[in-house]
């Protein structure tokens, strides 16, 4: 059989429950998967060929398999059955029902033919113990077990086993055949104290000084708190020795570790150890559970004023319109938070506040960098496009996980409020700091300053809902800021209802030149607040439009069309002209369509389906679906005085416009257009809506985008956010982050499994938090993963500070000794090349020398000679054998197997295959024998 086959093979097993004088057991089949090619030939059963299980009785490629089932590590089956109790608490004490189970197994076996090895499982189940028997054509091995707590003297070593080996075979011959004899001593390591685990949590104080820069709230902790590594487990093992080479008894032994041949290394980890990453991820996602609004937490009476409380912070604006005596800034919104702020801090007294002023403005500062400088960035909200991630695979992990790119305002909330969660008053510093941020929310949408770290534009719906309210804010105060700066520029000159002067105003080249400072179309004009413009189609304007809009939709050519003068143009067409008069076409100034959040477009869609599929369902469903489109033809109209809907459809839905070359009376061909088919289903949607539409310029029409109305929305959506809520919004970011940060580092490690494991969290994650509302489990699944990936790097770390590997000058040591801990990573056990001689084997040598001294000599004579300067003076091993200090501590495992082949029970049986297997451990002793005899010849 191929060596190593036991670990690098597939086991698998089959179960079934029987009931036997109603007592229920389960059997259980466990067998190795073979290759087809071994298979071959072996179908067939030869008379006196001996069972499988007998011939790997002897066979010496498995011996001590790292990892296996029990009874494959003492007897070296490769197949075999075992009935145990099918209760956990049941078990086989009584000496007669184990003997009755046991003449059933031979009966059955020998009525079967069955060669495969059967156990009974008797005695508690923690205690391991096993009786079988395996019979073939003629032979029989009987597998038997001794297990003790407390172990006979005589037993610890070598020459003991021999005899208890050989009066249980009680051979007949009187030169015995020689005994083979595999060795194992298993030394474990447990005190690193000459290596101190090198991570060290982060100072946060010198952090909040400003030492280090607030920057350090975007980095994320990582690393183990403890040593990951608990033990290092050394095997050496002596495989082929025969009886009479060695000598190992109670007063003297050759087996010393150095010496032997193969030696090999598995490392035991610590159960669950402490990362700094997974708890820091595990304390945020635990905030998702919290109950508490923000204002319990900071205490009722954040907003009260002289007694009486004000409810919401929006009652602020039913204030404004109120008449009143007092001049109107003096009621502003943001006086109303800074009195907020000052009530906060009445109530609580500065020191209580949960998080002190310098981390506070640490954070804030972090947050909005533009705060900093003296004037607040106009310009544009977009952050730093130099940022060299924003095109790889790592930046656009936002869009798999929902989450928000990794430069955003969103993001570093996300981070900092993880770090106040951590470090700075648990929940109440996170609705202290959230209570901050919707404050400054507000103070920016009051006086026109842009979020930083938004990119701008409608909000991103591959991103979390928190991140496109922000968005949404910022459009507000981006239309805002540009209608009060419109304001400024032209109602100097514009007055209510002097539409001639508007118009002027108006002219192409004037809103070409808008355009050119602006950089997005007509933006000042699109939606004018409730402001004095707001009213322009008082008397002028409708005196004007009276029945125009109708008309000239339908017959085009009356003289009040001619009169009306062309407003809100933005620039010629190029090529189309007007249908009817030949004038050129000019593109109008048209409104921005609404921004929405995905919870808008979701609420939107509800009420559409609300209607019904009724007539007026339907057709109140179209003119929802249709105000962008009245609007933009209201602008067509103003723009191009006398045009027909056919002019607007070329330009609005070239593909609604069928143009065919037909051939005229003159014999001539001329291009025939007409409007499709769909346009001129009767009363169609379009036809009507051109009806209704008079025409007036972008900047007079009702808003499609209520910007007060909307940012107002957002606000109060910011300020009722429990800090659960927004636990659960931020987690995708915080889980973002957690993965980029494992990515980060596992990049200095280069740990092939960690590659694939990051991975599969990936792709499970961009599964989970697709969903609106994931479940807590599969959310505690991803923090896990994340946790145990940080565990295996920090493992690594720790191996190879332990190993030195860094320390190495020669690259071709080097490299040995890094593939050594990666393979301890990943194999159960890994076999030292050159043994003890070896450069790995030196290192644990070392090791093994260093806590020797530290826990046999005292401190004062460790302190007088490093342990290295020692083993120099010590010189060869034989010497130092005699030195009262050994190298290595007493075994903490000793394993023998013992193995020949002898005629049982008679001299002129057929010689059979005998094995002992005996394990030592502080706890018990154990021996487990299998002995075969002949039962043809006895």
């Amino acid at each position: 059989m191929g060596k190593g086959i036991f670990t690098s093979g597939t086991w698998e097993e089959k179960s079934d429950e029987i009931s036997f004088a109603d007592f229920k057991f389960s059997v259980t089949h466990h067998y190795l998967v073979q290759d087809s090619a071994d298979k071959e030939g072996k179908d067939e059963v030869l008379e006196d060929v001996i069972p499988q299980s007998m011939q790997d009785l002897l066979c010496m490629n498995n011996d001590f398999p790292p990892r296996a089932h029990c009874l494959v590590r003492w007897y070296g089956l490769r197949e075999f059955v075992v009935i145990a109790p099918a209760a956990n608490h049941d078990a086989v004490l009584s000496e007669s029902k184990c003997n009755l189970l046991l003449s059933s197994v031979s009966i059955a076996l020998g009525n079967t033919g069955c060669q495969v090895p059967l156990f009974v499982q008797i005695h508690h189940k923690w205690r391991r113990m096993y009786v079988g028997e395996c019979q073939g054509h003629g032979v029989r091995t009987d597998f038997e077990m001794v297990h003790l707590r407390k172990v006979p003297n005589q037993y610890t070593h070598l020459s003991g086993l021999l005899d208890i080996f050989k009066s249980k075979i009680g051979c007949p011959l009187t030169p015995l055949p020689p005994v083979s004899i595999a060795i194992r001593f298993t030394y474990v390591l447990q005190d690193w104290q000459q290596y101190f685990w090198p991570q060290q949590p982060p100072d946060i104080d010198a952090l909040v000084g400003g030492e280090v820069g607030g920057l350090e709230f975007g980095k994320l902790p990582f690393g183990a708190c403890e040593d990951p590594i608990s033990e290092l487990h050394l095997a050496t093992t002596w495989p082929h020795l025969t009886e009479g080479i060695i000598v190992d008894n109670d007063v003297y032994s050759d087996l010393d570790p150095i010496q032997a041949p193969h030696w090999s290394v598995r490392v035991r980890k610590a159960d669950n150890p402490q990362c700094l990453l997974g708890d820091f991820v595990t304390e945020f996602f635990k905030i998702c559970r919290r109950k508490e609004s923000t204002d319990e937490i900071l205490g009722r009476s954040t907003f009260e004023e002289e007694g009486r409380e004000i409810a919401d912070i929006t009652h602020a604006l039913s204030k404004l319109t109120e008449p009143a005596p007092v001049p109107i800034h003096k009621l502003s919104v943001s006086n109303m938070v800074h009195t907020a702020k000052k009530k906060i801090r009445k109530h609580r007294g500065v020191e209580e506040s949960p998080l002190n002023n310098d981390v506070l403005n640490t954070i804030l500062l972090f947050l909005f960098p533009d705060a900093a400088s003296e004037k607040p960035l106009d310009g544009s909200s977009s952050t730093d496009s130099n940022n060299p991630l924003s095109e790889s695979e790592e930046y656009n992990l936002y869009n798999q996980f929902k989450s928000a790119p990794s430069d955003s305002l969103t993001y570093k909330l996300a981070l900092c409020l993880c770090m106040i969660n951590f470090y700075h008053g648990g929940l109440k510093g996170v609705a202290h700091l959230w209570q901050e941020f919707v404050l400054e929310m507000r103070f920016r949408w009051e006086n026109n300053f842009l979020i930083p770290g938004l990119t701008s534009g409608p909000p991103d719906l591959r991103c979390c809902l928190l991140h496109q309210k922000l968005q949404m804010l910022n459009c507000c105060i981006e239309r805002k800021k540009a209608r009060d700066e419109g304001r400024k520029t032209n109602t100097s000159e514009v007055y209510p209802g002097d539409t001639g002067k508007a118009g002027d105003q108006l002219g192409p080249d004037n809103l070409k030149d808008m355009d050119k400072e602006k950089g997005e179309v007509g933006k000042s004009w699109d939606s004018w607040s409730d402001s004095e413009e707001e009213f322009f189609e008082c008397l002028s304007d409708t005196e004007e439009l009276k029945g125009n809009g109708q008309e000239s939709g339908k017959k085009g050519g009356p003289k009040e069309v001619a009169s009306l003068k062309p407003e809100g143009r933005l620039h010629q067409h190029g090529k189309l002209t007007l249908l009817h008069n030949g004038e050129p076409l000019y593109i109008p100034v048209t409104q921005e369509p609404a921004p929405m959040t995905e919870d808008l477009l979701e609420e939107q869609s509800e009420v559409l389906a609300k209607l019904g599929t009724s007539a007026e369902g339907a057709h109140l469903r179209a003119r929802m679906q249709s105000a962008c489109l009245l609007s933009d033809m209201e602008s067509f109209k103003a723009a191009n005085p006398g045009c027909f809907l056919e002019d607007f459809v070329r330009w609005y839905s070239p593909r609604d416009y069928i143009e065919e070359e037909v051939v005229d009376e003159k014999g001539n061909m001329v291009l025939k257009g007409e409007l499709s088919a769909r346009m001129k289903i009767p009363s169609n949607m379009w036809v009507e809506a051109w009806e209704t539409a008079k025409p007036i310029p972008a900047r007079r029409q009702r808003r499609l985008f209520d910007d007060t109305r909307e940012a107002e929305k957002v606000l109060h959506y910011l300020a009722v956010q429990k800090p659960a809520d927004l636990a659960r919004h931020l987690l995708p970011c915080v889980i973002h982050a957690a993965v980029l940060k494992v990515k980060e580092e596992e990049n200095l490690e280069n740990i092939s499994s960690v590659k694939k494991i990051i991975k599969q969290i990936i792709t499970h994650s961009s599964k989970v938090l697709h969903f609106p509302n994931p479940e807590d489990k599969k959310l505690e699944e991803i923090i896990h993963q994340i946790t145990n990936v940080e565990a295996i790097i920090a493992r690594a770390r720790s191996l190879k500070a332990k190993f030195g590997t860094e320390k190495c000058e020669q690259e071709e040591e080097k490299e040995d000794l890094e593939r050594f801990v990666s393979c301890l990573l990943e194999q159960p056990e890994v076999l030292v090349v050159g043994a003890g001689r070896g450069h790995a084997g030196k290192i644990i040598h070392k090791l093994f020398v260093n806590a020797q001294r530290l826990t046999e000599s005292s401190d004062e004579a460790a302190a007088v000679a490093p342990p290295e300067e020692e083993l120099k003076r010590m010189g060869s091993p034989e010497e130092r054998r005699h030195n009262s200090v050994s190298d290595f501590p007493p075994p903490a495992g000793r394993e023998l197997i013992l193995r020949t082949t002898v005629p049982r029970p008679a001299p002129y049986s057929r010689a059979l295959p005998q094995r002992m297997y005996s394990v030592l451990t502080k706890e018990d002793f154990r021996l487990a024998g299998a002995f075969s005899s002949d039962t043809t010849f006895f």
